[in-house]
């Protein structure tokens, strides 16, 4: 698969983005939702922000307490040497059992928007879009995907807290003010991606539940009259036994229309944790039936600065623009900057095994 990386990249890092919070650091600016609005790219980041720490042995995180209320901003410190903790992972701090259940997120993430008219020089917007605002996203919103419908965006995004992590909707017609429409999907999933236009009357969406005792996160459909209320849910696309798409597989970017069928570009990740993306071609009638999927990734971790950062070997997308033959792919590198890269449709399609 030939891939053309803008020679740009990366094209967003943390040091371009100014702190929203006071006394913390911004430790990644990743995993963008894409939309084209009034002639501009825009890019809704996720930006994982930190408190610093002066003392080596303390870990500081912060999230957002709605105990009175409004939300306020709480900052936590833990000693390394607490032995209820195990602080191995940088995304996530476990409890020391067992069950390994996450006892805290190691920053707390939110949306900011980058604009840009030639989609690869960006300005950063100075406020966050989308910051938490109930309890149930009290560890941080993450992750967004952006669905043109008619004329408005929805956007659908990873809401983070001490339940677990859900899935939030919002709509917006001019990404200055938007409408909360509520959790769509309840704890413990993630990776919604709700397709472009109604399929025989039905909205569908692709979205990756993650259980905790019999399963494996993977892919599944659903559907809905309302985009609200999800419903008649099935299983889509599963693990490999071994290589680069045995660990977790999941929605990446929203599904597009081709002639062929809805060409959707997910990620999976191996046993290692090495993120890298690929293609399934979903029925244009029926998007619950897969006609076919890549074999190989067609976008994997080379490049020092997705290979090195804050959590390696990743490559991960929530959105693109197809434009004639060239599918342009904005993607999380190491969970910690913006990347970009070309890739030629016609390849895609050619790369695909039809089952």
């Amino acid at each position: 698969m030939k891939v053309k990386r803008f020679p740009e990249n990366p094209l967003i890092t943390p040091g371009d983005v100014k702190p929203f919070h006071q006394d913390h650091e911004v430790i990644g600016v990743f995993n963008a939702g894409v939309a084209q609005y009034n002639g501009e790219i825009l890019l809704l980041l996720r930006v994982a922000e930190r408190p610093i720490s002066e003392d080596p042995n303390i870990v500081r995180t912060s999230v957002i307490d709605f105990s009175r209320g409004e939300g306020k901003l709480k900052i936590i410190d833990l000693h390394k040497d607490d032995s209820r903790f195990d602080f191995s992972d940088p995304r996530v701090i476990f409890y020391n059992d067992s069950n390994r259940r996450v006892a805290y997120l190691t920053s707390i993430s939110y949306i900011r928007i980058a604009r840009s008219k030639d989609g690869r020089n960006f300005t950063i917007d100075e406020k966050p879009f989308i910051y938490p605002e109930t309890k149930r996203e009290a560890w941080g919103v993450e992750d967004p995907r952006v669905t043109k419908i008619d004329d408005t965006y929805y956007i659908q995004y990873s809401a983070a807290s001490a339940e677990g992590i859900g899935v939030g909707l919002i709509s917006t017609k001019d990404f200055v003010t938007y409408e909360r429409l509520g959790l769509i999907f309840p704890p413990e999933n993630k990776d919604v991606a709700i397709f472009p236009e109604k399929i025989n009357g039905k909205y569908y969406a692709l979205h990756r539940p993650v259980p905790k005792g019999v399963g494996r996160p993977e892919i599944w459909i659903a559907e809905s009259d309302n985009l609200r209320y999800w419903g008649n849910h099935q299983y889509l696309l599963g693990l490999s036994e071994k290589g680069w798409e045995s660990g977790r597989i999941g929605g990446g970017a929203v599904p597009f229309k081709t002639d062929k069928g809805w060409l959707e570009i997910y990620h999976a990740a191996d046993k290692n944790d090495r993120y890298c993306l690929g293609a399934v071609l979903l029925d244009l009638n029926n998007p619950a039936k897969i006609l076919a999927k890549t074999e190989e990734p067609i976008l994997e971790p080379e490049e020092d600065y997705e290979k090195s950062g804050f959590f390696g070997n990743v490559v991960f997308t929530c959105g693109l623009v197809v434009e004639g033959d060239t599918v342009r792919i904005y993607y999380g590198a190491a969970d910690e900057s913006i990347a970009g890269a070309e890739l030629s449709l016609q390849e895609i399609m050619s790369k695909l095994k039809y089952l």
